[in-house]
């Protein structure tokens, strides 16, 4: 079974960094699709970054230019980081894995066929 495992979460003052990362064991797939998502209380999940195979990325235009999302093929680990930190960004990010489309939320919910337990990401003012 694939396993997503997020680490690198915590407390920060806003304008602060952190860098996410999320090791992929168990994956057997030729392609993969990876994302990192959010979710903060009372709020639904949304996307925040992906990266397909080719490593083309997207991002939330409420990140963009202050988080960035990058990936290590050889080990299959994930990354986001995020410098810039503002309160809003207070959430539990979740990394995602896809063999076959890009995860992705639509209509209140999210798709990917793999997730992680999530890591909580808290910015103080």
């Amino acid at each position: 079974q694939v396993q997503l495992v997020e680490s690198g979460g915590g407390s920060v003052q806003a304008g602060g960094s952190l860098t996410l990362a999320c090791s992929v064991s168990r994956y057997t797939y030729s392609s993969i699709y990876m994302g990192w998502f959010r979710q903060a209380p009372g709020k639904e999940r949304e996307g925040v970054a992906a990266i397909d195979s080719d490593s083309v990325t997207s991002y939330a235009d409420s990140v963009k230019g202050r988080f960035t999302i990058s990936k290590d093929g050889a080990r299959n680990t994930l990354f986001l980081v995020m410098n810039s930190l503002k309160p809003e960004d207070t959430a539990m990010y979740y990394c995602a894995a896809d063999p076959s489309f890009a995860p992705y939320c639509s209509g209140g919910y999210c798709y990917s066929t793999y997730w992680g337990q999530g890591t909580q990401v808290t910015v103080s003012s």
